[in-house]
């Protein structure tokens, strides 16, 4: 699926003012597609060698990290949880179920993160989510979550 050459649904001010994460763990650089009824969402990640990651991670050889990609994609399902109706709450990483890592990524790849709502309840909810380069398939995986109220954090 290529995301259309429009302008992005959501930019990073708006993301800004949805996740709780900063720098370094802001990850998700726009949100280029999102159906809210069918519970999608397609965001992106553009990934550069100026990442702090890549300074220990296999640095003669830089690849993204399995497990900031999941982080990524976790973001994304956050994005869409906190606008199906969530406001006043942030989605808390619960399960990480039947990760795959299928494809390294590399900087200078632009990272698609998709999500589709699986579960969704007024105490969390699953996500089927997979992180795709060039429209190959480099991380799969479904991420439960729980809500927490913004306030008891």
């Amino acid at each position: 699926m290529k995301p259309s050459e429009t302008s992005p649904v959501l930019d990073i001010k708006q993301i800004i003012n949805i996740l709780p994460h900063r720098y370094p763990f802001l990850l998700v650089d726009r949100v280029l597609e999102m159906d809210l009824e069918k519970g999608y969402i397609l965001a992106q990640k553009n990934v550069t060698i100026n990442e702090a990651f890549f300074q220990g991670h296999f640095p003669d050889v830089p690849i993204m990290p399995g497990v900031i990609i999941l982080e990524a994609l976790a973001q994304a399902g956050g994005i869409l949880v906190h606008l199906k109706g969530k406001e006043n709450k942030i989605a808390i990483l619960l399960s990480v179920n039947n990760a795959k890592f299928r494809h390294p990524v590399k900087p200078g790849d632009v990272l698609l993160l998709r999500g589709q709502g699986l579960h969704f309840s007024s105490k969390g909810g699953r996500i089927k989510a997979e992180a795709l380069v060039n429209d190959k398939v480099a991380v799969e995986a479904e991420i439960g979550f729980v809500f927490v109220d913004k306030s008891q954090i």
